[in-house]
């Protein structure tokens, strides 16, 4: 059991799966610190072609960043709900920027027992890959990493 848990998510299957390893290895009383990182990918997303004038592109802007904004709301409050039901002290942090440079930086703010993350998701299960795992990653972290198994 552990005291002071970083907890690596942004909602996918795999993310979840670590999200239940972290809750439930970590002792009442606990701190759980969630980093969503959010890819810098986002960031261009703004599309072109039929988004052919300013005014467009920014509503377009707006509306994707308001959609975006919600889902992680709502992955934010399911976790510190789940981690308030076993009487633990939740934390997020979501941070924009590349997910294995972030991960091993934000892993050095605090004194952090262990890291939790999800293992990549199989090859056949479409979405995006986000490169949290990295041989930088491995090499780099100072505190152990739990990497939870891809639910089946």
């Amino acid at each position: 059991m552990f005291n002071h848990i970083l907890l690596a998510s942004h909602g996918t299957e795999g993310a979840q799966a670590a999200e239940y390893v972290a809750i439930s290895n970590c002792v009442s009383g606990g701190k759980l610190i969630h980093l969503l990182i959010v890819p810098e990918l986002w960031q261009g997303m703004t599309g072109d072609d039929w988004l052919n004038n300013g005014h467009t592109r920014d509503d377009f802007c707006r509306y994707l960043e308001t959609e975006l904004g919600k889902e992680v709301d709502g992955h934010c409050e399911r976790i510190r709900r789940t981690a308030n039901l076993h009487q633990l002290n939740y934390a997020k942090e979501i941070i924009l920027g590349e997910p294995d440079k972030v991960l091993v930086q934000y892993s050095t703010t605090q004194a952090f027992d262990s890291i939790v993350i999800g293992s990549p998701r199989p090859k056949d299960v479409a979405g995006l890959r986000s490169r949290l795992l990295t041989e930088n990653v491995m090499r780099s972290l100072k505190i152990p990493l739990i990497i939870t198994p891809y639910p089946l």
